[in-house]
């Protein structure tokens, strides 16, 4: 599962960097940096955040989209509020069966890219919060599936994604340890090469996907307890959100990490 990000205009211009267009850069912060959410030091999928991601159609020149992957088939604003909080993420090994998710998997891939996540470990019937990012700091790439939505009442277009997750392995098996889940979940982090891959319109995704996943993608990670991100004590979208929270009790779990 990936319910919780981090991330900031910044880390959300990284792809646009590399094409080295400053005019193109100066557009996406005047003009499409305001219509998002940014910047976020905590933001829960479920609150439908408005970041910028990178499609299929125009892999240097970000849209805006929000969080929770509508269908082009949803047809009342009812519809689309029931599926909402059920397609933050989107399961990789079923992404060409589920119909949420089947025509954006063939015809619309996207990815976001995000300072790190956050996840929660399960211990003593407690749950602990714990940031993951890259060990170099720099941004993650998530794949994700996104989609064009047209609104029922006024008819505008909305644009939306969904989170693509795969098997926690490593380090994310440990930390994610829900015992109401059959198998630890991560986000599917992409290399630069898999991004290449991954929003290439020149390939049968269907057929090409295990093999793609199959390679090692080169991304370490690290990761740190943080202060609690639901309830009472909960700070809020601040900077200090994904802070090191030293939690004692946590000292005999063998993380390693």
């Amino acid at each position: 599962m990936c319910y919780d990000v981090k991330t900031s205009l910044e880390a959300q211009l990284k792809r646009a960097k590399r094409n080295q267009d400053l005019k193109a850069i100066e557009e996406i912060v005047e003009k499409l940096g305001p219509l998002t959410n940014l910047p976020l030091h905590h933001a829960s999928g479920f609150s439908h955040p408005e970041v910028l991601v990178y499609t299929n159609e125009d892999p240097f020149y970000p849209i805006v989209a929000t969080w929770g992957l509508i269908p082009y088939w949803v047809n009342t604003v009812e519809q689309q509020k029931k599926i909402w909080n059920s397609t933050l993420n989107a399961r990789v090994e079923t992404i060409f069966e589920k119909p949420a998710f089947r025509a954006a998997a063939n015809e619309r891939r996207c990815i976001l890219y995000v300072d790190g996540f956050y996840e929660h470990h399960h211990f003593n019937k407690n749950t602990y919060p714990f940031f993951i990012h890259r060990k170099d700091k720099q941004p993650l790439a998530l794949a994700a599936l996104w989609s064009k939505w047209i609104h029922p009442e006024h008819g505008g277009t909305m644009n939306s994604f969904s989170i693509v997750t795969t098997t926690g392995n490593g380090m994310m098996a440990k930390i994610h340890n829900n015992p109401k889940l059959q198998e630890p979940r991560m986000p599917l982090m992409l290399s630069k090469d898999m991004e290449e891959q991954w929003l290439s319109q020149n390939v049968d995704f269907e057929k090409e996907l295990p093999a793609l996943f199959n390679t090692d993608n080169n991304v370490e990670l690290q990761a740190h307890t943080v202060g609690k991100l639901r309830g009472k004590t909960y700070g809020g979208n601040i900077a200090s959100i994904s802070d090191e929270v030293v939690y004692t009790e946590l000292e005999s779990e063998e993380l390693n990490f």
